[in-house]
């Protein structure tokens, strides 16, 4: 990569898997985004660059690569895998994060209060993820074992509820079978892993909706479904 490359991306603007930070201003902060990328489908930071895009660099390469390593690998854990590349800029450098998205999901971050988060990327922010979200990255990592699925009856309302309205939470599942939030929410995230539902994470309060017969099919020829987050 070089700084026509730094350009194309700034080009493309703050996103889903890229984000613009002048400086590292903090460290708690920083962990979050870097597991933010590493829990979901990866991304890159770019360092010295302004939020309108210009190009600024950072002073001391040193101080802000400790600050780096300090962020992925003490304040987040397991420790975020992270790649680095430095670009040359009159006198100064931008620095380049990449964080691939990781297989030893949920990355959590341990913040000033030593209270341990778990967060995700949707749209272009960087949000704290639900019980339910936590629990679907769990499920995506790799020595998890073929998913035995029963269907029973509260599944069976679940899709006929699903046939007839676009979506459902947690709590309207939880009315609708008359169980508790806990119960509602481990059957809806079996489901998710299972691949015939899926979670969205876009709004204040997560909700659920029918996979498509595609998204079905696929989750079928395979022991298990991954099924990435949705944006």
């Amino acid at each position: 990569m070089d700084l026509q490359d730094v350009k194309r991306l700034i080009e493309e603007g703050e996103g889903f898997e890229l984000e613009f930070k002048r400086k590292v201003s903090s460290p708690e902060k920083i962990a979050r985004t870097l597991s933010s990328f590493a829990n979901t489908r990866g991304g890159i930071v770019l360092f010295g660059v302004d939020d309108d895009g210009s190009i600024v660099g950072v002073e001391s390469e040193k101080s802000e690569l400790d600050l780096i390593r300090e962020s992925a690998e003490v304040l987040c854990e397991p420790a975020v895998p992270y790649s680095i590349r430095i670009i040359p800029f009159h006198r100064r450098d931008v620095i380049v994060v990449d964080v691939e998205e990781s297989s030893d999901k949920p990355h959590y971050v341990t913040d000033e209060l030593n209270e341990r988060q778990v967060y995700i990327r949707v749209n272009d922010n960087t949000v704290v993820a639900s019980k339910e979200v936590v629990k679907v990255l769990r499920d995506e990592r790799p020595e998890k074992g073929p998913l035995m699925l029963t269907i029973g009856e509260n599944e069976k309302r679940l899709f006929a509820y699903l046939e007839d309205h676009p979506r459902i939470t947690v709590a309207e599942f939880a009315e609708l079978i008359n169980v508790s939030h806990r119960r509602a929410s481990r059957t809806l995230t079996t489901l998710v892993r299972a691949g015939v539902i899926r979670i969205h994470t876009h709004e204040k309060t997560d909700y659920f909706t029918l996979a498509s017969d595609d998204e079905v099919s696929a989750g079928s020829h395979t022991k298990r479904s991954r099924t990435p987050l949705r944006r």
